[in-house]
Parts: structure tokens; sequence; C-alpha cells
């Protein structure tokens, strides 16, 4: 009977057989709005072999992939480029399905693996030979998990980049080229953003690593969205651009309100941005979620924050932000904090303790009305954005 679930050719000798979650909405605390992919690949070489797994509950898809291609028990390899459950949630079952002479994993993966399922694995030696090519790794630890690494298999030029260059995008086109060009900008990015931003450090490290190698690279295939087999030169560039953290001209302002007030200030400051001829995004945590302000605080070169107090504190979705945003790192950000209170006023002081923590510069002090914006108040805050925007000009 013909298999429903098909391999896909990417190379003379690489074929994708990883599954397309076209449901899932919530990715550790990172919405989903389009779903993912979990690419595993197969390369047939003289000795078979499986680049990474896939989340556990698809296991029957990707060994029906497999199976379009090749009976899965001639498999002789397994590589394990990332020991996350998406990517290894299904290695011991596929271990005991195909018995493969190998499991090869990087010295943490070992480790990773061990505590996870129970299993003991290879640690890898650069290069393996695996026929008339080879693959070669390269670790790197904390992009993003202690265990990554990426491998390059040398006969066909298919760098597998692990979470490297992805994006939670399901689709039923393989190659990214398929793709509106602003879906993938905008995917990539917020992928980086949200799972890669807290590193930016090493993947600079790590680009001029894999740039000295002089790869002769034909595709980049990473574990998460669509393929590449050109333009390798942009998606590098991308990932040295959101790496670097440059100021950008743009601005964010994000808020929540109870009765509206931390609203009114938030619309004064952000067209006081606008005023100034800076691109400005105003997100109300009322109907957005962290992911979104992610990308977005990491697309901005200066962004706000406002809050009512509640209970003495912070009003809850702004703290829950804040909180997500501070472990991601975000650098080279002019900031600003404002809020609304009735009596206590503790929000807008929270913020700003958060933002100093993060290093945010901070030139104004932070703005909070009482009960109900003045027109003084009012016209301040509009003042504070038109302000902020020239700073922000300035500096780039």
């Amino acid at each position: 009977m013909k298999s429903f679930y098909n391999a896909e050719k990417i190379s003379e000798n690489v074929w994708w057989v990883g599954a397309v979650d076209w449901s899932v909405r919530n990715f550790h605390g990172y919405l989903t709005g389009r779903g993912t992919t979990y690419n595993a690949f197969l390369i047939i070489d003289e000795k078979v072999t499986l680049i990474d797994t896939v989340k556990k509950g698809f296991f029957a898809e990707m060994m029906e992939r497999i199976s379009s291609v090749i009976d899965p028990r001639k498999i002789d390899y397994i590589i394990s480029n990332h020991a996350e459950p998406d990517h290894s949630g299904c290695l011991a079952e596929a271990i005991a399905a195909i018995q493969p002479e190998r499991v090869i994993a990087s010295a943490m993966g070992a480790k990773t693996l061990k505590a996870y399922y129970g299993i003991d694995v290879e640690i890898a030696k650069d290069p393996v030979s695996i026929g008339c090519g080879s693959l070669s790794f390269v670790e790197t630890r904390m992009l993003h998990w202690p265990d990554s690494m990426v491998c390059f298999y040398d006969r066909d030029g298919v760098l597998f980049s692990q979470d490297a260059f992805g994006q939670h995008l399901a689709g039923s086109k393989l190659w990214a080229d398929e793709y509106d060009p602003s879906l993938l900008e905008y995917e990539m990015s917020k992928y980086y953003a949200n799972i890669i931003n807290a590193q930016s450090a090493k993947v600079l490290t790590v680009l001029d690593a894999l740039i000295a190698l002089n790869l002769d690279i034909k595709v980049v295939a990473p574990d998460h969205g669509p393929l590449f087999r050109k333009d390798f030169d942009k998606i590098f560039a991308a990932y040295r651009r959101y790496a670097e953290q440059k100021p950008c001209a743009r601005a964010v302002v994000v808020f929540c309100t109870m009765w509206h007030a931390t609203e009114e200030l938030a619309r004064a400051f952000a067209d006081g941005v606008r005023y100034a001829g800076v691109e400005v995004e105003l997100i109300d945590l009322a109907v957005s979620e962290r992911s979104a302000v992610m990308t977005a605080v990491a697309a901005s070169g200066l962004a706000a924050f406002g809050a009512p107090t509640m209970n003495n504190q912070v009003f809850p979705a702004m703290a829950d932000v804040l909180t997500y945003i501070r472990g991601l790192k975000p650098q080279n950000k002019i900031g600003f904090a404002f809020g609304s209170c009735g009596w206590s006023g503790e929000g807008a002081k929270q913020i700003t303790a958060e933002l100093e923590a993060m290093k945010f510069d901070l030139p104004i002090p932070f703005i909070q009305s009482k009960y109900k914006p003045t027109e003084e108040e009012l016209k301040n805050i509009f003042d504070a954005g038109y302000t902020l925007a020239e700073k922000l000009k300035q500096s780039l």
C-alpha cells in the first residue's frame, strides 16, 4: 500500500523525512500561530544516516516517510543534533525500531539524552565517514541548549543547522524561496527574538566559525520550517543583524489598562513618537501575547512600557511580559516607563526597575497619573515620546 507520507528529496543523496504540525499554537510560552515542522533528514550513503527525529506523537509519520525511500531497518547511524523533545521525542522509539549501529550526539547531548530517556550514545568526533561523504560537527553550546550542535554533509553540501535559521511555520512547501519573503523574515526574526536572542554574543562567534570553515554549502536545513537552497549570504547576514542588536528607527509602546487611563497615556506617547517621524507600534496586552511583544521589542530601538498599579504591584500582564523579556536580554534599547494609579503608585516604579535591570537607557523619568490623565500629563508624555524619538534618530 502506498504511504500517505512521502519523503522529499532535497539533494542528490539527502531526503526530508520530517513531520508537519499544523495545530500546535504554544511552544513553551511562544505562540506559534502558523504551526511548525519537525524536520528530520535521511542520508543515503554507504552508511545510511538519519539526522534527528521528531516530536513524540509524530513517529509514525516520520517512519512512513523513511519507508517511502528505504527500509528503516537499513539505517546504520542516527545523529542527534539537539536533545530537546521536539527533536528527540521519538529517538527511543526510533532506536528500538531501527537498531542502528551507532547513535551520535555532542558530549552534552549524550548527558541530556541519558537524563531524558536513559539512552547511552556515542560522542561526536569530527569527522564521521559514512561512505562517499562524511559528516563534520560544530558544537553550538547554548544555541539554544548546552547540547546543541550542527553538522555538515560534504558530499552534497548540506548544512544541518539544527534550530539556527529556523521558523515556526507549517506549510505544504519545502523551500524557503517558495514562500512570501516578508512572511519568512517575520517568522525567522520572531524565532530568533524568542528562542536565541539571549545568546546573541555566541551567535556572532558561531557565525564567524562557520564562515571560517569555508564550507561549500548547497542547502541549509534547519530543524523547523522551510529549507534554504539559495541566498545563504542573506540568511547569515540576517542572523548577524539580529545578534548585533544595533538600534533601529522604530518604536514600540506596550501597555495594559484597566479603566483606559494607561491607554490614554500610551496613545499620547505613541503620537509624540509619530510626530517626530519615527515608525511606532502600539501593543495592548489585552489582545497580544509575550512572544509578539518580544519580536517587536527586538526590532525596535525605543521601547516604552506602561501599566496600572493593582494591589500595590504592577499589573500582572506587564509583570509577565517584563519577566519574559528580561530573560531574553535585549540590548541597545532606549526605554521609558509610564502608568496610572489610584493611590499607592508602584506600577511605573517597578517597570522602571525592570528596565534598569535590563540596562535600557532611560533618559526621562517615568510619568504616572492618578485616576485619569490631566491635559498637562498628556502633553508631558507626548513631549516625552517626541524627545525620545529624536534621541533615537540621533543615535543611528
